[in-house]
């Protein structure tokens, strides 16, 4: 029987997650959430300070004379390009230019890279790294993870860093110390506020965690569960693989593969950069085709929706987290997509979705409906489409 693994911090977040609201997470067991509702770990993204168990991860050193030469090849960013301590956000794909995967690529030495995944990775870098002179090698379960997320979390990081945040730049990362231990301290994460990564040693890893609470106290520090990061990461246009789009490789059919370019990442897919990487002429096609379908936003028209429950007597019915689940969308009688993800956005006072349309029906400002479900009956909520993400705060990358 396969047992599920624990975190590094699972002594700490055992103890303190109140109703034992666990998921899975890559093998893993993570809390859901600490409270009986997800009021306070949202807000501590938006207002404070978050911390939130990302260890999961799949992380994956690769080092070498050909390591910028493997990543140049295996995704669409320009990896010669970067510069030690950078961090770039990239999809990776088949030789048709669907995804298989997306994570961070973060420059760590000339010849040293750290990349991570959601899904296991090291048969496809190894399987493209014959006849380079590279050396790869997995260290998910040697690395502990903290994703420190919110508009104090610099604040609370200057407190027990060695070295200062100030000038630590979006999607930058610097080797520091944390309350006496090295780390590795990333400006990367995954609910579109101030936030940083953390990269620790297992061994460290509670030590790390107990005086991060210790210093975010005094600034409203809340560890948070992914089904609060879930919502902010809707609100910052942010989608998650198994959920908003299906692996390559494990799709049953063609209509469950998405590109990078349908899914949003058109300023990731570097077309003029030199040399092949994989997938290349299936994406400089559908460049110059155009895409048929699109990862949009959708904003539902509140007023519209309480008329669908007004009519049967009742307040709107909005869960509490968001869904991960695929709803309809409709143009009149007309499906022209589906969304992945939905959600109330507690910031904007909008309920919100990641939708999948076909062209020509995700250009901004379009008028559609999304499928509601009102006492046992599926009608349709109107909405329009709007670009990503739905909040930015002017912070985020200040």
């Amino acid at each position: 029987m396969l047992q599920l693994k624990r975190t590094p911090f699972h002594e700490r977040t055992s103890r303190l997650c109140l109703p034992q609201n666990w998921r899975r997470w890559a093998g893993h067991i993570v809390a859901g959430s600490y409270d009986l509702h997800l009021d306070r770990e949202y807000w501590a993204i938006r207002d404070a300070v978050a911390m939130i168990d990302v260890s999961p991860l799949m992380k994956y050193l690769i080092e070498g004379p050909d390591a910028a030469r493997l990543l140049h090849k295996l995704t669409p960013r320009d990896v010669h390009k970067m510069a030690v301590g950078q961090v770039g956000y990239t999809g990776w794909c088949d030789e048709d230019g669907k995804m298989l995967d997306d994570g961070t690529v973060s420059r760590l030495g000339e010849n040293l890279f750290r990349l991570t995944s959601a899904e296991p990775s090291l048969r496809w870098l190894s399987m493209n790294a014959v006849g380079m002179d590279v050396t790869i090698t997995e260290v998910t379960e040697q690395v502990a993870a903290l994703s420190l997320q919110g508009p104090k979390s610099r604040t609370v990081l200057n407190k027990v860093c060695g070295k200062s945040l100030d000038k630590l730049k979006y999607f930058r990362v610097m080797p520091n110390t944390l309350a006496g231990k090295p780390v590795t301290i990333s400006r990367t994460g995954y609910t579109g506020d101030l936030g940083y990564e953390i990269w620790i040693d297992v061994a460290d890893a509670l030590h790390v965690w107990d005086a991060l609470m210790a210093a975010g106290h005094d600034y409203g520090i809340v560890p948070c569960g992914i089904l609060a990061m879930d919502m902010a990461r809707v609100e910052a246009g942010l989608f998650m693989i198994d959920v908003d789009y299906t692996a390559a490789n494990h799709a049953w059919i063609e209509g469950q593969k998405s590109t990078p370019l349908e899914m949003g990442l058109d300023w990731a897919v570097q077309l003029d950069k030199p040399g092949y990487f994989v997938g290349r002429r299936a994406l400089e096609r559908e460049k110059q085709a155009g895409s048929a379908w699109k990862l949009m936003g959708f904003e539902v028209d509140w007023e519209a929706m309480e008329k669908l429950f007004a009519a049967v007597g009742l307040p709107p019915q909005i869960p509490g987290m968001a869904v991960r689940g695929s709803l309809p969308m409709w143009q009149g009688d007309k499906q022209v997509g589906y969304a992945s993800t939905s959600t109330w956005s507690p910031v904007l006072k909008k309920y919100i979705a990641l939708v999948h349309l076909q062209r020509p029906y995700y250009e901004p400002g379009t008028v559609l409906s999304m499928e509601v479900t009102v006492e046992h009956k599926r009608l349709h909520a109107q909405g329009k489409v709007v670009k990503l993400p739905f909040y930015e705060p002017e912070w985020k990358k200040k």
